[in-house]
């Protein structure tokens, strides 16, 4: 059965997009819940326009997180926190620590899940996470992070 998706849906397609799925799928769960409607010929003029939409929305994502990587790839985003004397820790620097502290030295507002710390950050020291904020556009912040 041809459909419209009328919302984002992983591993089946985006919003607008035209799809070919069983049709037990389709009538069960689909259609019900309002995730689809099925491909006539006036809602495929219809879907083009959410297509449009959503990729001038899309480039227009891209944009923002590129000048927001641009403003941020260059700064070193200082933080501070209690440390034994080897330079460990009491504790570990949080994606939440450290959207603060961006926000706070480069009034960029970031949320907390668009950072990936592989490891924690539990010494004292120069430390990078990376930064999502579209899928096109990732890039490296650089994190000091120095003893109280």
């Amino acid at each position: 059965m041809k459909l419209i998706l009328r919302s984002d849906m992983q591993g089946v397609g985006k919003r607008g997009d035209i799809i070919d799925v069983a049709d037990g799928y389709a009538r069960n769960y689909l259609l019900p819940q309002g995730k689809a409607i099925v491909a006539t010929d006036g809602a495929v003029e219809q879907a083009a326009k959410m297509r449009k939409a959503r990729d001038l929305r899309d480039a227009s994502d891209r944009e923002a997180a590129q000048t927001i990587a641009s403003t941020l790839v260059p700064k070193v985003i200082a933080l501070s926190a209690k440390a034994g004397a080897e330079g460990k820790l009491f504790g570990s620097i949080t994606a939440a620590d450290i959207v603060a502290a961006i926000s706070e030295q480069t009034s960029v507002e970031l949320d907390r899940k668009q950072l990936e710390i592989d490891e924690q950050i539990k010494t004292v020291g120069q430390h990078v996470v990376r930064a999502v904020l579209h899928p096109e556009v990732s890039f490296p912040v650089t994190i000091e992070v120095s003893p109280v």
